[in-house]
């Protein structure tokens, strides 16, 4: 049946829907959620692992070795830059400084001494065949090679070079004493005492000349 739009029916739908339309017009929309301006910090944040699962010791700084009371520039094979079995000009060029002294006859035993030498029994160089071969020590300075020094006695000699040292009896002065000490590298080093047992001077070489007991006289 065809209802005019007068009739009550109609009315009464028209009405309904202009209220659904008038509130639908008025319902606002919801505000969206804002950003907090800092986050909250989780309850249980996760551990950052950077670190190794092993245990690390704490960095340190290089410890430098203090140096040994026996240190010294003396060698079984020389002395500092200086090794046994080179030739003069090798020699010289390795100590860096002036070093006088010639051979009285080509290829003839000599010293060579730092121009502040006056003794070569306290302090040279002992030149044979054109190479270096010993050094002279007669000071109480120099230091040789595994801490023997003039002035100690042979007894402390003796502890210094447990079972090395080979005692002979001085050739010229009587009660004193030679305590000779060879080394694996073919190096030889020789002590000489006093009749009271005392260090007086040492050399270490090769031989035979190491073991020239007037030097090069």
């Amino acid at each position: 049946m065809f209802l005019a739009p007068n009739s009550l029916p109609a009315r009464l739908g028209l009405l309904a829907a202009a209220l659904l339309a008038l509130a639908a017009c008025q319902r606002e929309p919801a505000p969206a959620p804002q950003e907090s301006a800092s986050a909250a910090p989780p309850v249980n944040p996760a551990p950052i692992d950077d670190q190794p699962a092993e245990n690390v010791p704490p960095a340190t700084a290089p410890v430098s070795t203090p140096p040994s009371a026996a240190a010294g520039m003396s060698r079984f094979d020389g002395y500092g830059d200086l090794r046994f079995g080179m030739t003069v000009d090798q020699a010289k060029q390795a100590w860096g400084g002036e070093l006088k002294g010639k051979p009285d006859e080509p290829g003839g035993c000599y010293y060579l001494q730092p121009i502040w030498g006056s003794n070569p029994r306290d302090f040279g160089f002992m030149v044979e065949d054109g190479k270096f071969v010993r050094l002279d020590v007669g000071n109480d300075k120099e230091i040789a090679p595994g801490g023997g020094k003039k002035g100690m006695s042979a007894d402390e000699i003796g502890k210094l070079y447990a079972g090395r040292v080979e005692t002979q009896p001085h050739k010229y002065e009587p009660k004193a004493k030679v305590l000779r000490v060879a080394d694996a590298s073919g190096g030889v080093l020789v002590f000489e005492t006093d009749g009271g047992g005392k260090v007086v001077r040492w050399r270490v070489g090769i031989p035979p000349q190491v073991d020239y007991v007037e030097g090069c006289s």
